[in-house]
């Protein structure tokens, strides 16, 4: 099995380092132990001016000292071991850096695509979860849900939990895919699925992108699912990322795929 976890990252030089060192630690876990078991990771950054670019490259080079063998480069990315770093000129917005994930695991032939964020709101040792839940389902998608059986978010404000909630009903309700946490970012995709959707034609950049995601896998792809809960923690470190562009884009996309219209 192998697991290619993509991250997009803006402006992440606080927790960068710590979740590189987190995901590729779990490589000696005892799920990834064993046989053709291995997990990637693969950043996205879309020039961060603080420096998160930099400290990617520095981890990059010291796996390629520790290997004895130069990386590789071009077209937009940058390679060494396990790790990986595609380089965009600009700020693009959370969707195509995840189309462009999802890309690279299909040209690179692995087999899952685990999507999370930088700032530990997701907790990187849950990755084996998802793992050993989809060794046993074998299902198109895994969602990590932070509704499924009951709230656990840690540290929000009740107006932004109030917000979140209820917009999970509404995208629930309007969309018809029966999925707890639709605008959840903690997923892990099966890249045979990610073949049988129009990968092109998703347009969402920001946090829609997740309700889209998860459209078209149930929707268009016809594709199995499961929900595994998960722990949502507030990031401490690092500025967030959510605007009022970001929730209207949501809203108006949730109407748009019902109504299908979408390539």
């Amino acid at each position: 099995m192998k697991i290619l976890v993509a991250i997009p990252v803006y402006n992440e030089k606080d927790n960068i380092g710590r979740m590189i060192n987190s995901v590729l630690s779990l490589n000696g876990s005892e799920s990834a132990k064993k046989p053709n078991h291995s997990i990637s990771l693969l950043i996205i950054d879309d020039n961060s001016p603080d420096g998160t670019r930099r400290i990617v490259k520095e981890f990059m080079d010291g796996q390629k000292d520790e290997a004895g063998v130069s990386g590789a480069s071009g077209g937009g990315g940058s390679e060494s071991g396990r790790l990986f770093l595609i380089e965009r000129e600009k700020k693009m917005g959370l969707g195509t850096a995840y189309t462009a994930a999802f890309n690279f695991a299909v040209e690179k032939g692995y087999d899952y695509v685990l999507t999370m964020d930088c700032d530990f709101s997701h907790n990187p040792e849950e990755i084996a979860g998802f793992v050993s839940l989809m060794e046993t389902e074998k299902c198109g998608m895994i969602t990590g849900s932070r509704y499924s059986g009951g709230i656990r978010i840690i540290n929000w404000s009740m107006k932004r939990l109030l917000i979140s909630y209820f917009a999970n009903i509404y995208a629930k309700l309007v969309t018809g895919v029966k999925i707890s946490d639709l605008t959840g970012g903690f997923n892990m995709y099966d890249v045979n699925c990610l073949k049988k959707i129009n990968l092109g034609g998703i347009s969402s950049r920001g946090y829609a992108f997740q309700i889209e995601m998860k459209y078209r896998m149930v929707k268009e792809a016809g594709c199995s699912f499961k929900e595994y809960p998960i722990i949502f923690y507030e990031r401490t470190m690092g500025k967030s990322k959510m605007s009022k562009g970001i929730i209207f884009e949501a809203f108006f996309r949730v109407i748009k795929l019902r109504l299908g219209l979408y390539r």
